[in-house]
């Protein structure tokens, strides 16, 4: 489109007598946009689409309230008794010209920068590199508004309890609370409605009177009404991740705290160049102050504890002091939890470490309990070594069997590892080889692959190495005085097949 500016600029020079070919080549326009200008006179002539459907604003508002706001219906309705050919795509564009069907967007409130008055929470789903692997977690940020410090941690989910976890750690790190707490309209705090029409869960409003806040949900496409939550996050893609590695998940929440409670907190903010630090010892005198002791929230599950004195806990197993088999009530805090049996601490233990199942611990300073389990579940490690060795055939069947979906990685490598000592490793090759060749990862499925290989090379399975002296065994001499086996049911069953062979080749 041509600005108004440059069609004077073309009409004019029109009139000056230059010529349509000059007045191309000088505003490096085409000469045909220099033909239309001049005939125009340089004005912007609008066509109107003979086409366009007009219809009545006051039957649309009359039958959108007629259908309860249904769409559809009014689009019907249109058609068939009004006899008006629309589009449903142009009959939803006129009703929202008309303001039907939803409310226009009305502008957030400015609020006023108040010491103490104010913290925003919010969550940010990012990919990260743990240890080499790309890793999906969640990270949670608490923001005071007034001083901008922040307190950054990541986890592999964010539920409700872990959010109340978060929230208790980060203000019994500062000491303080602000009044209001300003978060989204998650299912995780918000019962239902949104915006000023929301109602808060009741479980989370009395975790917020204990701390002395209160949450509050911003308006629907309002996020700029926590601004300052959502610039940390830009704060944490543009200067806490990138150049920085991370060995675990326990080492990056380490750094991130680090980064957000020393780094930031003395590092000038905003064009004032404001000190989060100084500012934090001013609002302190506003905000809601903690006590030191403050009980940190908790889960309680309902466990048994199994015949060797164990009680399971995701995919962990501790150990209940005493000899009796009685149920306990186990309380899940953030990194610790206590094993109670009738109002009586048993034992206590801290969690372990992301990443660690199928472990199982004793309390600290007690020896280890005489009897473990015989069924504890093991990884398939060495197995999976034994198989990579044989060929980088195998090697590479492993690896798309066990990126497969549905395939539990230890089993199967440990069924695999069996099958391959049943045969000869070239034969297990071959069928590895082919199982790969036809994305086979059902072990039903190779064990046939394994032997048609083994019909159609004409491979035999290798004999059993039977030494010459086995007969001077001692289990051999005591089994020796036992009577001999009646085989005869099986040569009688061999020679009822050979007669029925016969029979079929004399019929044929």
């Amino acid at each position: 489109m041509i600005d108004p500016d440059m069609r004077n600029a073309v009409f004019r020079l029109h009139q000056e007598g230059m010529s349509l070919r000059e007045i191309s080549r000088r505003l490096q326009l085409s000469r045909n946009a220099v033909r239309a200008i001049v005939r125009q006179q340089g004005k912007l002539v609008r066509k109107e689409r003979q086409d366009k459907i007009q219809i009545d604003p006051e039957l649309l508002t009359r039958l959108y309230r007629e259908c309860d706001g249904w769409l559809q219906r009014v689009h019907e309705r249109l058609v068939e008794e009004h006899g008006i050919q629309v589009g449903y795509s142009t009959l939803t564009r006129m009703l929202r010209d008309l303001e039907l069907g939803r409310s226009p967007p009305v502008r957030c409130d400015r609020v006023p920068d108040e010491p103490g008055a104010e913290m925003q929470h919010d969550t940010s789903p990012y990919q990260l590199q743990l240890s080499g692997q790309r890793t999906r977690l969640i990270a949670s940020l608490l923001y005071l508004r007034y001083s901008k410090c922040r307190y950054l941690k990541f986890y592999r989910a964010f539920q409700r309890f872990v959010m109340k976890c978060f929230l208790h750690e980060a203000l019994m790190f500062w000491g303080y609370a602000a009044k209001r707490c300003i978060i989204d309209n998650t299912n995780l705090a918000r019962l239902r409605g949104s915006g000023r029409q929301a109602v808060i869960v009741p479980e989370m409003v009395a975790f917020a009177e204990r701390y002395g806040f209160q949450f509050v949900c911003h308006e629907l496409q309002h996020c700029d009404r926590k601004a300052g939550e959502e610039r940390s996050f830009w704060t944490v893609e543009t200067n806490f991740l990138p150049g920085r590695t991370f060995d675990s998940l326990e080492d990056l929440n380490r750094q991130a705290r680090q980064w957000a409670t020393e780094r930031m907190e003395h590092r000038p903010q905003t064009k004032a160049r404001l000190i989060p630090a100084k500012l934090l010892e001013h609002e302190c005198h506003y905000l809601h102050p903690l006590p030191p002791h403050l009980p940190a929230p908790y889960l309680v599950h309902e466990r048994g504890t199994d015949q060797y004195g164990y009680v399971a806990l995701a995919a962990n197993y501790y150990w209940v002091p005493g000899t009796r088999r009685d149920d306990v009530k186990v309380f899940q805090y953030a990194d610790h939890l206590k094993i109670f049996q009738r109002h009586t601490l048993l034992a206590e233990y801290p969690l372990p470490a992301d990443g660690v199942r199928g472990q199982y611990y004793s309390p600290p300073g007690q020896p280890r309990p005489r009897h473990q389990p015989r069924n504890r579940h093991r990884d398939a490690q060495q197995e999976e070594q034994r198989l990579r060795a044989m060929g980088s055939e195998v090697a590479a069947y492993l690896d798309f069997a066990l990126c497969a979906c549905g395939v539990q990685r230890h089993r199967f490598t440990r069924e695999l590892f069996a099958l391959s000592r049943q045969l000869p490793q070239e034969v297990f090759v071959k069928a590895a080889q082919r199982a790969l060749r036809y994305r086979i990862v059902d072990l039903s499925t190779v064990r046939r692959i394994t032997w048609l290989c083994l019909s159609q090379e004409g491979d035999v399975l290798p004999q059993a190495e039977v030494q010459d002296d086995f007969q001077q065994r001692p289990a051999y001499q005591e089994g020796c005085l036992t009577e001999e086996p009646d085989l005869s049911a099986y040569d009688e069953l061999f020679k009822d097949e050979n007669e029925e062979g016969h029979e079929d080749d004399d019929r044929s």
